[in-house]
């Protein structure tokens, strides 16, 4: 049976009636602000979008770097709109990352590392929605959880070692202009097949009924508990495949290169409109806070050489800051809907 099966209902909604700006003021505000960044960027470094030498500009190396952020943070997405928390996913991108670089050391053949590393992600993801939807545990408490255990269990295990991958699995054998294409554009496609989803299929409307309201989503006919557990799997199998597009840029895979993946992930998720109550959010809003916050970071260094007051130490605070004002935004909105 598949998530497609889970809610009976045809007719639940996305999202309450609301006129077009209203439901998508948030979106609307994060890609004012990341227009105005670049606009600014244009103007005065104009540099951050000039290649050299053949290689990618900052703007390309960008998008390159957030492509497997992007991938995580759709699967962040839908825990977040079911009302719930994914707080393990750095421990998860970790293993799935050092699954994959043991997987090609053996010379295993490509199919088999991308079927290794998703299923590891999957099994992970299985674990943590069979203790959430199965025994009703809080999630943030699982996962925060599960996180200790596998980051303490990669560090035994790995004592620290890195993984010296073979030339054959950067890139995945292609040139890195020809990888890094490939890398955005698998991304887009993971994006652009889970926003459509999420959009126009009847699971789609599910996670937001579970999110909103789970007795209401019962009553017609939607079973949260596999939801829930669904949602979960798929956020697995989705850090299995950022970790995947992560270690296909490098040489050598370190235990620890999920470290803080979990705080930008559900940061850009936040900045992008969901509301972390639950029930609400595009995944359009989350590819729009994925492109604001890791740009801000490439910018402040280029601004650096105009101001010693913007360097690229202020990217972190400067994020804080966004976060606070979208989670304070919507406390706002929800203070004036309630009234």
């Amino acid at each position: 049976m598949t998530l497609i099966s889970y809610a009976s209902a045809p007719d639940i909604p996305a999202v309450k009636g609301r006129g077009f700006i209203s439901r998508y003021l948030r979106e609307m505000s994060v890609a004012a602000a990341y227009a105005a960044l670049l606009l600014t960027l244009f103007f005065i470094r104009p540099a951050f979008f000039q290649s050299h030498a053949g290689s990618q500009s900052q703007f390309g190396l960008t998008w390159v770097s957030a492509a497997p952020i992007l991938v995580a943070a759709v699967g962040m997405t839908l825990v977040i709109i079911s009302r719930h928390i994914d707080i393990s996913i750095g421990s998860q991108f970790s293993v799935c990352g050092i699954i994959a670089g043991s997987l090609a050391v053996r010379h295993v053949p490509a199919p088999g590392i991308i079927v290794g590393t998703l299923a590891a992600g999957a099994i992970m993801g299985a674990i943590n929605g069979g203790l959430v939807a199965g025994m009703g545990l809080p999630s943030i408490v699982v996962t925060l959880a599960t996180m200790v255990i596998l980051r303490g269990a990669l560090t035994w295990i790995t004592q620290g070692a890195t993984v010296l991958l073979p030339a054959s699995f950067q890139w995945f054998g292609a040139s890195q202009r020809v990888g890094q294409g490939l890398m955005i554009g698998i991304a887009l496609v993971i994006f652009a097949a889970f926003a459509w989803a999420l959009r126009w299929l009847r699971a789609g409307r599910a996670v937001y009924a579970v999110g909103s309201d789970q007795e209401a989503a019962r009553l017609a006919g939607v079973r949260p508990g596999r939801v829930v557990f669904a949602v979960f799997v798929i956020m697995g199998v989705l850090t299995g495949a950022a970790a995947l597009l992560n270690a296909m840029q490098f040489i050598t895979i370190y235990p620890s290169a999920g470290k803080d993946l979990e705080l930008a992930v559900i940061a850009a998720v936040v900045v992008g409109g969901a509301a972390i109550t639950g029930g609400r959010g595009t995944l359009l809003g989350t590819l729009l806070g994925v492109a604001l916050l890791a740009t801000i970071g490439p910018a402040l260094g280029y601004f650096h050489a105009q101001s010693k007051w913007a360097g690229p130490e202020w990217a972190k605070a400067i994020q804080g800051l966004i976060i606070l004002f979208a989670v304070a935004s919507d406390g706002l909105s929800k203070g004036r809907r309630n009234e």
